[in-house]
């Protein structure tokens, strides 16, 4: 397979008919063999899936004519080559939110913040009156973040909804700057900052993908790399593949030197989730181990669950 794609994409808007919608999707990327993930909820459409570049677009006409939408997907997508599909498998799923803030009341596409383009982010984020709130999870942001950048410390995006409440009063009146990997979180996040009475509330548009594209090297204050959710891991400054690899158990980014722990076992543990993984489990990522090293041994690819995603 040549000229591999990777588009990520989303839209918060209005969704009526789930069901149907999803069969037909399902029914066109499978057709199209595009690998990957896409949610829809009655808030919107949030994916990322890799194939042939037009197959891909093929897939965005088919939602911008079915959604009306007259701003096109691919404007707004952020784009990646790849040597090879980042993904093992196709899934097209009915979620209550295409990124979980538990929160449903939340419509981004009714109320949200101000969408800032990469090159005026800067300016932004070296205001010393501005808050800047990294939207993402605390092992994402281990491994890169913007300098000067709060870190909510959450496990989960579902989380964030607690920091905020947390968030002085003062601070309401103050520019607030946010940011997560493609523009989702930071976006619902930047619309419950709104519904909470935040008077300036600011989201990077795209997301860091967007602005590790957009900025040129010598302009670049972003710090470490981006983890993403996929085969790849990590990205670097020049969006190319990090130095990462991903723990199976607990889907922690790793650097070369935590492989290097006694506890850290291909596929199955490390030092992070060692003291964390009931017995059961940790036999069954053994076993699973065993499955992929058996698979390679015969020339063949092993499939299997993906445990512990979160975003």
């Amino acid at each position: 397979m040549e000229n591999i794609k990777v588009a990520s994409f989303y839209r918060f808007l209005r969704i009526n008919d789930l069901s149907n919608m999803r069969g037909n999707l399902l029914a066109l990327c499978k057709k199209l063999d595009l690998l990957g993930t896409i949610l829809i909820a009655k808030e919107g459409f949030n994916g990322s899936i890799s194939g042939q570049h037009d197959a891909i677009m093929e897939i965005f006409n088919w939602l911008e004519k079915r959604l009306n939408i007259d701003n096109p997907i691919m404007k707004t997508a952020r784009w990646a080559d790849v040597n090879s599909p980042p993904f093992s498998k196709l899934h097209i799923k009915i979620k209550k939110e295409i990124v979980a803030l538990g929160r449903e009341d939340i419509r981004p596409y009714e109320k949200s913040g101000t969408s800032v383009i990469p090159e005026n982010w800067n300016q932004l984020i070296q205001n010393p009156e501005t808050l800047i709130i990294d939207t993402r999870n605390k092992y994402e942001i281990n491994i890169g973040s913007f300098p000067g950048a709060v870190n909510p410390k959450t496990d989960a995006f579902r989380d964030f909804s607690e920091f905020a409440k947390n968030i002085p009063e003062v601070k309401k009146d103050k520019p607030v700057a946010m940011f997560c990997t493609g523009g989702i979180r930071c976006e619902k996040a930047a619309a419950l900052m709104v519904e909470m009475g935040f008077k300036n509330v600011n989201q990077l548009e795209g997301g860091i993908l967007n602005y590790l594209k957009e900025i040129k090297e010598s302009e670049n204050i972003w710090h470490g790399e981006c983890f993403v959710f996929d085969n790849r891991v990590a990205i670097d400054g020049e969006l190319k593949n990090g130095k990462y690899i991903q723990c199976h158990a607990c889907r922690h980014p790793l650097s070369l030197q935590e492989t290097q722990s006694p506890d850290y076992q291909e596929g199955i543990s490390c030092s992070r989730c060692i003291n964390t993984i009931s017995k059961d489990k940790l036999e069954g990522f053994k076993e699973r181990q065993k499955q992929i090293k058996l698979a390679k041994q015969r020339g063949e690819k092993h499939i299997g669950k993906v445990l512990n995603k979160k975003k």
